[in-house]
């Protein structure tokens, strides 16, 4: 091989080796708990299980992209180097090669049921809801979210973007509160126009479509809050739509219900879902 191939080969390696020390460390020098980071270019920091396959697919495609990109550059630059005029000024005449059409037809069907099988996998996890120890109503509206808690006594209340707290366009006036380890299924809808529910840390996002019941689930492994945003463009106000879950342990849990029992008490005649209703 020329000294040309040579050069791009050794480029190659230092890239994929940067790749794979910047995939090992998962981006924790540079990502914070729940929220994004600046500059940041890899995924959140997982804070659920599926976000946990969601990364792992993530690194096994990345990884598989890298390995056949530097593949087909290797065959570039082999063809480049070898079959040029100067080094090859008898071209070859061979039209046919049962082998090597063999190879590019059966390969790439491989790879791609290799893709589709974890990649499947990762769907039905998302998808089938496991056994809900909580059920949490969230509606979007222009430009807020209400969040309900059906079986903690039906209260609900508003979560708007606070310009006082930190961090900056993601702080919310009340948050969302969750016990940590504990199976949360989030049922939405839409009250006006369609919005997104989106929570990169926990792998969540789905529609909250006016007229319709969707739901996802989530498993917080960690205390703390997680911040998420609005995903679907829904007006003039679409970015400052936050998403604020804070979660706490079993006690702290109890307690917030018993007080946001009283601080959220209404007479209204809202229609909560059911912790047993049909979705999607």
């Amino acid at each position: 091989m020329g000294r040309v191939g040579r050069q791009l080969l050794g480029l190659a390696t230092i890239a994929l080796v940067a790749a794979g020390v910047t995939l090992g460390t998962g981006g924790a020098a540079f990502a914070e708990l729940g929220q994004p980071a600046p500059w940041e270019w890899t995924l959140q920091q997982s804070g659920s299980p599926v976000m946990d396959n969601i990364v792992w697919f993530h690194n096994f495609l990345f990884v598989l992209i890298t390995l056949i990109t530097l593949f087909v550059l290797a065959l570039l630059v082999i063809v480049v180097i070898k079959f040029n005029a100067k080094a090859n000024p008898v071209p070859s005449r061979t039209t046919h090669n049962t082998l090597i059409e063999v190879a590019w037809t059966l390969v790439p069907v491989l790879i791609l049921v290799g893709i589709s099988v974890p990649s499947f996998r990762l769907l039905f996890l998302q998808l089938d809801i496991p056994k809900a120890d909580l059920t949490v109503k969230a509606t979007g509206k222009q430009w807020y979210w209400s969040y309900a808690y059906p079986d903690n006594g039906k209260f609900e209340f508003d979560s708007l973007m606070a310009q006082d707290k930190q961090p900056r366009l993601l702080g919310v006036d009340n948050e969302m509160v969750v016990p940590v380890n504990k199976v949360i299924r989030v049922q939405t809808t839409g009250a006006d126009v369609i919005h997104a529910f989106a929570l990169p840390a926990f792998g969540v996002k789905i529609d909250a479509i006016p007229g319709r019941l969707n739901e996802t689930w989530f498993k917080a492994t960690k205390t703390g809050m997680y911040y998420g945003q609005c995903s679907e463009l829904c007006g003039k106000d679409h970015a400052f739509m936050p998403i604020a879950i804070r979660v706490v342990n079993d006690q702290e849990f109890a307690s917030w219900v018993e007080a946001a029992k009283k601080k959220f008490a209404s007479g209204g005649t809202s229609t909560y879902a059911s912790a047993a209703g049909p979705t999607q």
